[in-house]
């Protein structure tokens, strides 16, 4: 039984493939809406108000594509071996995995409020949304700090 629990790790192979496989599909997203930006702003020659957008939301898909392939390598790096990565991208526990999955949904969450407020119509909805994205950073960036017990 021993053996078959010690063997049963190799199992993580499975969401570090579907890790990486969603990483290369948001690189791959964020490079075509990178070209359809480039596209936009030679267009308009800079003149569409779109532009703004357009780039914020590239920045939005390659955090995320970034996140799949720390968490992809964390996984790996976790259960199965050493990679030869940046100390960085690497978690060395699953609570340095949890708060590296905190500290990027406050980045993007930062990066959909800014795209929000370029968009924004109705300033009392604003508000509303800046309140909850603010609560969810605070508490995300809360769980990071105190968090850890040792």
């Amino acid at each position: 039984m021993s053996k078959l629990l010690e063997k049963s790790r190799y199992l993580a192979i499975i969401g570090v493939l579907a890790l990486l496989a969603a990483a290369l599909a948001a690189f791959l997203w964020g490079t075509f809406q990178t070209v359809q930006a480039i596209t936009l702003i030679i267009q308009s020659l800079g003149a569409d108000k779109g532009i703004t957008v357009a780039l914020i939301e590239i920045l939005d898909s390659f955090l995320v594509a970034t996140a799949f392939l720390i968490f992809s390598v964390s996984l790996y790096e976790l259960f199965i071996g050493d990679v030869n990565v940046p100390e960085w991208m690497v978690a060395h526990d699953l609570y340095d995995l949890k708060t590296k999955l905190s500290s990027m949904i406050v980045l993007v969450l930062a990066v959909k409020f800014l795209g929000k407020l370029l968009e924004v119509k109705e300033y009392g909805d604003l508000l509303q949304y800046g309140a909850a994205v603010s609560m969810v950073a605070g508490i995300l960036i809360a769980f990071g700090y105190f968090g850890h017990k040792s």
